[in-house]
């Protein structure tokens, strides 16, 4: 169990760097905008361009995820992940910086596919929950730590900072998975130890089961992502956040998600991933839909909402990703989940540009149609409840 702990640590770092790397763009939304003088559409473009990246890194790292050893792959995926957080930190313009997050991006996208097949590699289904739960309370950490700390220091330096503290971060972790990841070959089906591209794609398309969890991927993430790129902006414009009033967003919402994220991992292994997903996605649609037409709002009030937001989002996460993580088979489990990350990444990519493209500023600075997008994303967060429902668990086994 100690082992296992270690791993799970070990994943949750990884993790953690992953989204403060990603989160931390939004939140220097406005200082960006303001420093490269650009619009909602070429801000929306640069978030935007690490998850087209990463999904199309991600689609294509499914040929590949399951015929070598894990800890080896996630190794110089992690050690491309560094050269790309790098590159953001030293970029001088918008057109350098637009490259460098699409370099951060093909690494980035898969680093998810993997952390997902090591736990269900290495976790049995019936604490799969708690694991998740775990490793997904580094988006809380990064949300209370990671984006106020880096924002901090942007604001201390410039906003370059940030992704030389994330790159040093990221030379640590390379030990950590050197130390605390275990050596995990994948088993083969006889007679066909190296699938050809054709037969991975088919595996996939092929399996019904599998085709409706990437479907419930798609919708979460065009439910999300139409928003939250732009819950910086929009707070600062329409609301009256300042931008350092920004990280008490990320702070609350990470707080108590530290929390309620492991204690959803509880509830899911112990009523069931369908369940506590159905609660926590209705719960979901209601910070969305008061935040996307919020006006002049008091600050504490405004942060009730957004927190509600963040816990429910995260809330729903955990029992999705424990349930699809569960779809595959321990021999097509990189592959499947690789897939299903380039279209999680694909699909926020789409739906951040869509959303830049909805969004509009007046002559007073502030963005309008952010309430239609708010109507946009309810409606598709609700048709998860009934997809979800169709999606079964088939392994529940682990790699010896």
């Amino acid at each position: 169990m100690q082992k296992e702990k270690l791993l799970l640590w070990t994943l949750a770092a990884i993790n953690f760097t992953h989204i403060v790397d990603f989160m931390i763009l939004m939140p220097l939304g406005p200082q960006l905008m303001r420093i490269f003088e650009i619009s909602p559409q070429e801000f929306g473009l640069l978030v935007s361009s690490y998850t087209f990246s990463a999904g199309v890194s991600s689609f294509f790292g499914a040929f590949i995820l399951d015929k070598y050893d894990r800890r080896s792959i996630l190794m110089w995926v992690f050690l491309g992940f560094f050269v790309g957080t790098l590159a953001c930190a030293l970029s001088p313009n918008y057109p350098f910086l637009l490259f460098s997050r699409i370099l951060s991006g093909l690494f980035g996208g898969l680093t998810s596919a993997l952390i997902f097949a090591i736990i269900g590699d290495a976790i049995p289904d019936h604490r799969r929950g708690s694991a998740m739960g775990l490793v997904m309370a580094a988006f809380s950490v990064a949300s209370v730590v990671g984006v106020p700390f880096s924002l901090f220091i942007a604001s201390m330096s410039s906003w370059h900072a940030p992704f030389f503290f994330l790159a040093f971060l990221a030379l640590v972790i390379l030990f950590l998975i050197y130390k605390f990841v275990p050596s995990i070959t994948v088993p083969k089906k006889e007679g066909n130890d190296k699938p050809s591209p054709q037969q991975v794609i088919k595996r996939v398309t092929g399996n019904a089961n599998q085709m409706r969890a990437i479907s419930l991927t798609i919708m979460m993430m065009l439910g999300q992502f139409m928003i939250i790129p732009f819950l910086s902006p929009f707070m600062v414009a329409n609301v009256g956040f300042s931008e350092l009033q920004l990280t008490y967003i990320y702070m609350a919402g990470g707080f108590f998600t530290v929390f309620t994220s492991p204690w959803v991992g509880r509830l899911t292994d112990k009523y069931g991933k369908v369940k506590i997903f159905t609660i926590f996605m209705s719960l979901n649609v209601i910070p969305i839909a008061i935040i996307t037409h919020l006006g002049p709002t008091p600050i504490l009030l405004a942060l009730v909402v957004s927190t509600f937001l963040f816990v429910t989002s995260n809330g729903r996460m955990v029992p999705a990703a424990a349930l699809i993580t569960g779809t595959a088979k321990s021999e097509n489990r990189g592959s499947f989940l690789s897939f299903n990350s380039s279209v999680q990444q694909l699909s926020a990519g789409l739906a951040s540009f869509f959303g830049g493209m909805i969004l509009v500023e007046n002559s007073a600075g502030e963005l309008q149609n952010f309430g239609y997008i708010g109507y946009i994303a309810i409606a598709i967060s609700l048709l998860c409840i009934p997809l979800i429902r169709r999606i079964k668990v088939v392994d529940t086994s682990t790699v010896k």
